[in-house]
């Protein structure tokens, strides 16, 4: 009886976790709520603030402040003609989208073999910062045969997932990487051990979420040099912005904001 509870309690805990990643990829596929947020992304050397307006042009950015100072006339004067530029010249923002919408298909892929790429262990309830979660602790499937590169560092990758199991979203990710991995057959590449990922989500309006907070520590070699990667970025002050809303449209906004001071 007791064999059998385990098993009826981790074939639920599987179907959660299911159900999470699944809500998670059609989210992730969902343009038709678009925001506008602050994003303050951080590294060792450098913070920068920028005002974000997703559009169905792509995203739309404005800067705010470098290393939390405000700007200062002369760059909110080089900072409001680059965005009269960029109004100006709709090339360069359908570039803009091509390079979001490649990298939308690589964190896809990922996203897809998220629930064969792992095995799940339930590891009981936590408290999250809205509310109760269920933890699970993941690794490696050993049965798992990534596709292509993008996905090859799931074989190299353990760590815990929190799910609010009210709308089976997750709110909380941490992995790391546990061993070497190559790319490449070793010539092109490799991201070494030790690296990590943490990755909070949250509700921030209108049933929406986001990703409020991802900070990545990680080395790799590229060809012949060795590159860190040690970035924390954090949304917040999310408001939605009218469906189909254009990037030039976008832009006038803003224009009209800093001109108010705001």
């Amino acid at each position: 009886m007791l064999a059998a509870a385990a098993q009826l309690a981790a074939a639920q805990g599987q179907a959660l976790v299911d159900r999470a990643l699944a809500n998670e990829l059609r989210a992730a596929q969902d343009a038709s709520h678009p925001m506008r947020y602050l994003l303050r992304k951080s590294s060792p050397r450098l913070t920068t603030t920028r005002e974000i307006f997703e559009t169905k042009d792509g995203g739309v950015a404005r800067l705010l402040s470098v290393n939390d100072k405000p700007l200062g006339s002369a760059d909110k004067q080089k900072e409001a003609a680059r965005l009269a530029e960029l109004a100006a010249d709709p090339g360069r923002q359908r570039h803009r989208k091509r390079s979001e919408d490649a990298d939308l298909d690589r964190a896809l892929k990922v996203l897809r073999m998220l629930p064969t790429a792992f095995l799940y262990q339930y590891a009981g309830q936590g408290q999250g910062p809205t509310g109760p979660v269920e933890k699970f602790t993941f690794r490696p499937n050993p049965s798992f045969s990534p596709p292509d590169l993008e996905t090859q560092v799931l074989t190299a990758m353990a760590g815990e997932i929190w799910i609010d199991p009210a709308p089976a979203r997750v709110t909380h990710l941490a992995a790391h990487v546990d061993h070497d991995v190559d790319f490449g057959w070793g010539i092109l590449g490799r991201l070494n051990k030790w690296g990590w990922i943490t990755i909070d989500q949250a509700e921030v309006g209108a049933g929406q979420w986001r990703t409020v907070r991802f900070q990545m520590s990680m080395t790799a070699r590229v060809v012949f040099r060795t590159r860190s990667f040690d970035t924390t970025e954090e949304t917040s002050k999310f408001a939605p912005l009218p469906a189909g809303m254009g990037y030039q449209q976008a832009i006038g906004m803003m224009q009209s904001d800093a001109a108010a001071g705001r």
